[in-house]
């Protein structure tokens, strides 16, 4: 019987692929925070199967145009389906987890 620490920072994902994709404006103060909090989740949680795409909309704004983005910075969850979005520095951890649907003890 594994007790509570050995089930912390284990997912209950149960084994699919996350495709993650996040739209920036260059070095801006803020995309930059959020390219950090995403960066260290995906650190966080190795047994998670996460991909993350970082896009500069200044460098690709046909991709914003494509996906609609109306706010920066935006993170969409691509796979698995449904598309999921948030918007915002990705600072509160547990509410990132929760709207990418990836549920941690």
């Amino acid at each position: 019987m594994e007790n509570q620490d050995e089930n912390r920072g284990k997912s209950s994902h149960s084994g699919k692929k996350y495709l993650l994709r996040l739209f920036i404006t260059g070095s801006a103060p803020r995309s930059i925070i959020a390219v950090n909090n995403i960066t260290e989740i995906c650190r966080k949680y190795p047994d998670a199967d996460l991909e993350l795409e970082i896009v500069d909309i200044y460098e690709k704004p046909e991709m914003a145009r494509e996906d609609q983005i109306i706010a920066i910075p935006t993170l969409i969850r691509i796979l698995p389906a449904p598309e999921k979005r948030i918007i915002g520095d990705l600072a509160n951890t547990r509410e990132v987890l929760a709207g990418l649907g990836l549920e941690y003890s």
